[in-house]
C-alpha cells in the first residue's frame, strides 16, 4: 500500500434524493479554489518547482491557451492528470441533417486522467461529521446539455439541487439570482420562470442573460416549521458559464 500523502475532510449531507431518511452523502469541505497564479506560488515555496512563480505562471497559460486553440480544432487532448474533448451534443434526424446551434450543443469534456487517478490511493478521506442542514446548494444541472456544475442554456431549463431551497416568504429578496462575475450585476429569475418549487430541488428557466461567467444564489425565508422573520442567501461555490 502506497504512503499517504494527502487528506481530504468531508461533511456528511442528508441525501435528498432518495426516500430513506438514514442515508448521507459526502461533500469535500473545500476552502476555495485556486487560481493559476496561487498554485504556482505554491509550487515555488514547496520546491516543487525549479522556476520562479511568474515564469510558472506564464508557461502555464501559454499551454492552457494553445490547448484551447487545439481543443477548438477538433483534437483531443490528453495531460495524463487529466483529458479533454470537444463534445456534440444532440439529435440529427437524418443524415443530411447539418449542425444547428438552436437544436444542437458543443460542448468540451473534461476526465480525470491516468496520473491524477493513480494519485487517488495516496489520499486518506476524513469524515468530520454531520454538516448542519441549511440552506445548500450542491448541485446544478443544464437540462438541455446536461452540464452539471458548469455550462448554462439561456431560455431552457435549470435544476438546482441542494438543502432548504424553497423559495417561500414576503420578503421582496426573496428569489434566485445570477450575479455577473464581470460586473457584479444581479439578475432575478422571474417569479413565473421558477418551474419547480420544492426544497430539495428548483427547476428555473435560465434567463437571456450574456455570455460570460456567473454565480448563483438563493434567497429565501424556508425553515422545516416557521417562516424565518429575515431572508437567508446561499450562493454555489462553483462559477457558472453562458456561452
Amino acid at each position: 500500500m502506497e504512503d499517504i500523502l494527502h487528506k481530504i475532510k468531508a461533511l456528511l449531507y442528508d441525501n435528498p434524493l432518495t426516500e430513506d431518511p438514514n442515508d448521507f452523502t459526502a461533500r469535500v469541505n473545500s476552502e476555495r479554489s485556486l487560481t493559476v497564479s496561487e498554485i504556482c506560488q505554491s509550487a515555488a515555496r514547496r520546491g516543487g518547482a525549479d522556476i520562479a512563480a511568474a515564469s510558472m505562471q506564464h508557461g502555464v497559460e501559454l499551454f492552457l491557451k494553445e490547448m484551447a486553440y487545439q481543443l477548438c480544432d477538433g483534437f483531443s487532448v490528453n495531460t495524463g492528470y487529466f483529458t479533454a474533448t470537444p463534445l456534440i451534443k444532440g439529435v440529427f434526424n437524418s443524415p443530411n441533417e447539418t449542425f444547428d446551434p438552436k437544436k444542437h450543443n458543443l460542448l468540451f469534456q473534461f476526465n480525470q486522467g491516468e496520473t491524477l487517478r493513480k494519485a487517488l490511493a495516496n489520499i486518506e478521506v476524513q469524515i468530520t461529521g454531520v454538516a448542519e442542514s441549511g440552506l445548500m446548494i450542491t448541485q446544478v444541472t443544464d437540462m438541455k446539455t446536461g452540464s452539471v456544475n458548469h455550462l448554462l442554456t439561456v431560455n431552457r431549463n435549470l435544476k438546482i439541487n441542494g438543502y432548504k431551497l424553497k423559495i417561500v416568504g414576503d420578503n421582496a429578496a426573496n428569489g434566485v439570482y445570477f450575479v455577473s462575475q464581470a460586473n457584479g450585476k444581479r439578475t432575478r429569475v422571474e417569479d413565473s420562470d421558477v418551474v419547480t418549487n420544492n426544497p430539495s430541488e428548483l427547476m428555473i428557466v435560465i434567463p437571456k442573460l450574456p455570455a460570460g461567467q456567473y454565480l448563483l444564489e438563493v434567497t429565501t425565508q424556508f425553515t422545516n416549521s416557521s417562516l424565518l422573520k429575515e431572508p437567508r442567501t446561499t450562493q454555489f461555490e462553483k462559477i457558472l458559464t453562458i456561452q
